[in-house]
């Protein structure tokens, strides 16, 4: 028997034309550098993109060739994210937060023909200019200052592109299979790989994405996505906005915990998102200000927030929620576009407490739709459900990556079907994607990540997870920041350090922390830290990740 459906590729395109025609009243606004605000209607941006989208077919941009973007969040970013595929591009963002050297070699390695890049991100650009020669630097004048001569200027590109140009344009043909857009991997424990994201997983991802328990996004949503917009797309939300109409409201680059309150009054978001290094920022902020400045903000009462990108502490849910904002946890990495697991509520714990709630609302959480996910141990078994035993997780589906861009397939990140470990599988369905984090997943579902494998601390023969011993120590009123390292003991092999920072005006002695990590955190004394070290704050990735590499190299001895 055939099947009557229709073959319709899924496109990009389709949710450009939808957004233009059906929510050409709904809002874009964008902060610029000095604070001030544009706006743009989504009837506007439709326009701009195809513009855009002329602009480069003019240039000569052939199909499968990549655009760089070096941009903060804010309108022209998203242009990009749809004019450069419709074009037949693939947009490339780079990560500006990285070092110049690391931007130019993965610009290199991409083979970036164009770069798209805010004006006040030139002083960036130029130090990596020698390393990667692109044929035409266009530039946003994000500021409003004049482009430099050298340089094209954005807003000029899409003015000499006339009405009836646009009108005539044509999206380039394309299949559902064919790349739309790249991300490069952090690259802390090596070098960065590139991931490509293609027509049909990113319609997949949006979809799956914004399933009632996850994203939600309704048309009368507002998001704030503080999660940068070079980092796994913002975790593909702009792509659910635009596909729903919904009014999105761009920081810019201005993260700082004051100005994303001070514009969570001016527009109140219902839906935001960021990882927890910068919301733990934002509540305390938020809370100083409570007690010393009563009045100055007001979190928008019933915000959902959705934090990833690293493990979220449940004193940081609790703290939340104290203030009537729910924080969902997700996991998920670049190679998985980004979402592979979230943490949302579920039928059969109706019943349970409060602590309960919490205690589940910071694990990992549940698959999602599409995703197969197993867990293995070092010897290729499969872990039980019983939410104890530890192994890598491995994944799966159709929004996951099967390889990196120029980088065979090994064994050591792909297994094989049989999941033995030993080789890398045949064909790309065949693969299990080792994403190198080790977790524990019970009976319902529940992932809950106890480390990274390079991360987890071995003392004695037994596995102690260095997050679980965060989370405990964030608990701690006194501590803002806390990460645990492995330190080399003769006897142990191993034992845990606890870098700690304290909250200004507070500390507490190593005595009182492995008192309460014992009274409180269900530790065993073997499991507590050796001994602790004061630090200011603890090192950060560019996406704002707790950078343990750094601490080791500073506490090897």
């Amino acid at each position: 028997m055939k099947t009557t459906m229709m073959d319709v590729p899924l496109s990009l395109n389709h949710l450009l034309d939808r957004a233009g025609r059906y929510f050409a009243a709904s809002e874009i606004v964008s902060r610029r550098p000095d604070k001030s605000l544009v706006r743009h209607s989504y009837a506007q941006w439709h326009r701009r993109t195809r513009t855009l989208a002329a602009a480069l077919a003019a240039l000569g941009l052939l199909k499968g060739e990549r655009v760089a973007t070096l941009c903060w969040n804010h309108h022209a970013h998203l242009e990009c994210y749809f004019g450069i595929p419709a074009a037949g591009g693939v947009m490339h963002t780079l990560n500006l937060r990285l070092a110049p050297a690391e931007i130019g070699a993965i610009a290199a390695d991409a083979n970036d023909r164009f770069l798209v890049v805010d004006d006040i991100l030139l002083p960036l650009y130029r130090q990596f200019a020698p390393l990667h020669r692109f044929e035409r630097v266009i530039v946003v004048p994000f500021s409003g200052a004049p482009v430099p001569a050298e340089f094209t200027d954005y807003e000029a590109l899409l003015a000499g592109v006339s009405a009836a140009d646009e009108a005539n344009f044509r999206y380039a043909a394309h299949d559902e299979d064919d790349p739309v857009s790249m991300c490069y991997t952090s690259g802390t424990t090596g070098k960065a790989k590139g991931v490509a994201y293609s027509h049909r997983s990113t319609i997949l991802h949006t979809l799956v994405g914004n399933q009632p328990d996850y994203w939600a996004m309704r048309n009368t949503d507002v998001l704030l996505p503080v999660a940068p917009m070079f980092h796994a797309n913002a975790w593909g939300t702009p792509y659910a906005a635009v596909m729903m109409g919904v009014k999105i409201v761009f920081p810019g680059p201005h993260l700082h915990p004051d100005d994303l309150l001070d514009l969570m009054q001016i527009e109140p978001p219902t839906l935001a998102l960021g990882v927890p290094t910068i919301w733990l920022g934002l509540i305390q902020a938020y809370e100083r200000a409570l007690a010393e400045q009563p009045g100055r903000w007001k979190l928008p009462r019933g915000m959902r927030s959705l934090v990833g990108g690293a493990a979220v502490p449940e004193a940081l849910i609790r703290a939340f929620d104290r203030h009537g904002v729910w924080l969902l946890q997700g996991w998920g990495m670049t190679e998985t576009s980004p979402l592979a697991t979230v943490s949302y509520p579920r039928q059969e714990l109706a019943g349970a407490g409060s602590d309960e709630r919490y205690r589940r609302a910071a694990m990992a959480g549940v698959p999602a739709p599409l995703v197969d996910l197993r867990l293995r141990t070092e010897g290729g078994t499969e872990v039980p459900p019983d939410g104890r035993t530890m192994g890598e997780i491995q994944v799966r589906g159709p929004f996951i990556t099967g390889s990196y861009h120029g980088v065979p397939v090994t064994a050591d990140k792909f297994a094989g079907d049989a999941g033995d470990g030993g080789r890398a599988g045949g064909g790309e369905g065949e693969r299990w994607l080792r994403t190198g984090d080790v977790a524990t997943i019970d009976a319902l579902g529940f992932l809950r990540i106890t480390d990274r494998t390079k991360d987890l601390i071995k003392s004695g023969g037994e596995w102690i997870s260095s997050v679980d011993l965060e989370n405990a120590l964030m608990a701690h009123p006194a501590i803002a920041e806390a990460a645990v390292i492995a330190i080399p003991d003769e006897k142990w092999s191993e034992r845990p350090l606890a870098c700690i920072a304290f909250k200004h005006g507070a500390s507490a002695t190593p005595e009182a922390l492995n008192a309460m990590l014992l009274a409180q955190g269900g530790f065993a004394k073997w499991q507590l830290p050796e001994r602790y070290e004061v630090i200011d704050a603890v090192p950060r990735t560019s996406t704002g990740k707790f950078w343990k590499l750094k601490l080791r190299e500073r506490f090897a001895k």
